[in-house]
């Protein structure tokens, strides 16, 4: 794989997403859970996605079980819990693993791009976030304890 647009991602609607329709558009990938103290970064997410999405720019989550069984709902309960709470607007895949066995491959292609906190492929938990640029290529990692209004200037400065 040489880059992000290399995979299709299930949509929690049903449809699939080829993320070769985002070439030339900056992506943030984001594993996200429901019941997780930074649950409330889906406002954040949210309104990141309304600012730039005209201007080339897309937030895809990827709601995930694996860290303290924080998002036990199925896709439609995930689907209606981030519309209602936080008006959440932008794709949603199915519930994904993002480490062991079972990782999602793109999960598995990001953590190998930009591995964590002394070279860890492992992702450590829910809302860890990958800013991919138009290229398809993973420029920046954040931690969980990065709120989405701290990535705004590096996507000002990628969007330039």
């Amino acid at each position: 794989m040489h880059s992000i647009f290399d995979f299709d991602i299930a949509l929690n609607t049903g449809n699939t997403l080829s993320l070769s329709d985002r070439k030339d558009k900056l992506t943030l990938i984001v594993n996200t859970a429901s019941k997780c103290g930074f649950t409330p970064q889906y406002k954040g997410l949210e309104t990141l996605y309304q600012k730039y999405k005209d201007k080339g720019f897309a937030v895809i989550g990827f709601p995930c079980n694996q860290f303290g069984g924080q998002e036990p709902g199925s896709d439609q309960d995930i689907s209606q819990f981030c519309e209602m709470n936080f008006g959440v607007t932008f794709p949603l895949s199915e519930k994904v693993e993002v480490n062991g066995d079972g990782a999602h491959p793109l999960f598995v292609y990001l953590k190998s791009e930009k591995p964590g906190l002394l070279g860890s492929t492992r992702i450590k938990w829910n809302f860890t976030k990958f800013l991919v640029n138009q290229e398809g290529q993973v420029v920046k990692r954040y931690p969980p304890t990065t709120k989405p209004e701290e990535i705004e200037k590096d996507i000002d400065t990628l969007l330039a």
